[in-house]
């Protein structure tokens, strides 16, 4: 018997539409490798200044996105990521179609279930990549967790509220039992 780990995307939608997504991406078993946060001020490690760095470098990989909002906290980082229009206005597809997986072969079921090009997907997998390279290169003890949360903003007024959010965050980290 197969095991297939279920996506944690939103079933049915394309990551690659225009639109407003809030990401928060976690160091693997929450290790502090980013930093501390001493009286509501988070103080970047050197390996928090990459993960600040490499977010800012994502607009210059990836002509279809836009950054807002972003902090790095001592064991992940928050960011809200525009997936732009292509220069004539348009997306590359609408909405996915529900596909069976079960009766294709390993190879197709492969090439539906990966990350498109330009899709949210695509970009923090480059994103961790360059961070984590970077990491290996400086012989740094650091991982990521396997995946990423996400969440599509529905509107401005909760496009407002997240960017609250993020940036409140240093100041209620002692508060947040999540992290």
């Amino acid at each position: 018997m197969e095991y297939w780990s279920k996506s944690i995307r939103l079933d049915g939608w394309d990551y690659r539409i225009p639109w407003f997504y809030f990401v928060t991406i976690c160091t693997k078993d929450r290790c502090h490798y980013f930093g501390e946060i001493r009286d509501g001020i988070m103080g970047l490690s050197e390996q928090g200044c990459a993960a600040w760095y490499f977010w800012n470098e994502i607009p210059n990989h990836f002509d279809n996105v836009k950054l807002d909002e972003f902090v790095v906290m001592p064991n992940h980082v928050h960011g809200i990521i525009q997936i732009l229009p292509d220069e004539n206005g348009s997306h590359p597809v609408g909405m996915l179609h529900a596909t069976c997986l079960q009766d294709i072969n390993i190879n197709d079921r492969m090439s539906i279930i990966s990350p498109k090009p330009g899709s949210l997907s695509t970009i923090i997998r480059s994103y961790k990549s360059a961070h984590t390279r970077w990491c290996n290169q400086k012989n740094y003890d650091f991982e990521w967790q396997s995946r990423f949360h996400d969440h599509i903003i529905r509107n401005y007024r909760a496009l407002n509220n997240i960017r609250r959010y993020i940036k409140m965050n240093p100041e209620d980290w002692e508060s947040d039992s999540q992290f």
